[in-house]
């Protein structure tokens, strides 16, 4: 009986860890990658980088740039993904319509691929429910 309670309690600990991104295993390599946005909305560190909607990374941190009074988002790609394309673009984007928001990459052309270090050059920013339905009542 014992051992079922013990092997209950591990598998809601084990559903619980995937449920909230994190995991018991070591984490993978991965290669550092920014992004400058004018508006981050809600974005969050830990938050899901994602290609085609697959998982390809998370973001590990969100500062002021004080030269551009932007937004600062550093994003850790699994080195896996070593193939972004330089002239790419992230989005910021909501998952359903109240949902957490994720940066989203839209695949560009271009040849040569990211390093650890690049910034995206293209970006998107969030999507501000309140100032949308501001400039609409007001005309704007």
């Amino acid at each position: 009986m014992g051992l079922f309670i013990v092997a209950g309690i591990a598998a809601l600990i084990v559903l619980a860890l995937k449920v909230s991104g994190l995991s018991l295993s070591a984490p993978g390599q991965t290669y550092t990658v920014y992004a400058d946005f004018n508006d981050a909305g809600s974005l969050a560190p830990r938050g899901k980088v994602s290609m085609a909607g697959v998982p390809i990374g998370r973001i590990s941190s969100i500062t002021l740039d004080q030269k551009t009074f932007k937004a600062r988002v550093a994003m850790d790609i699994d080195a896996s993904i070593d193939s972004i394309p330089t002239d790419s673009s992230a989005i910021i984007r909501t998952s359903g319509l109240l949902g957490d928001q994720y940066i989203d990459v839209s695949v560009g052309a271009d040849k040569t691929s990211m390093k650890d270090g690049d910034t995206f050059y293209g970006t998107q920013s969030a999507m501000n429910l309140e100032r949308l339905i501001s400039n609409f009542a007001s005309g704007r």
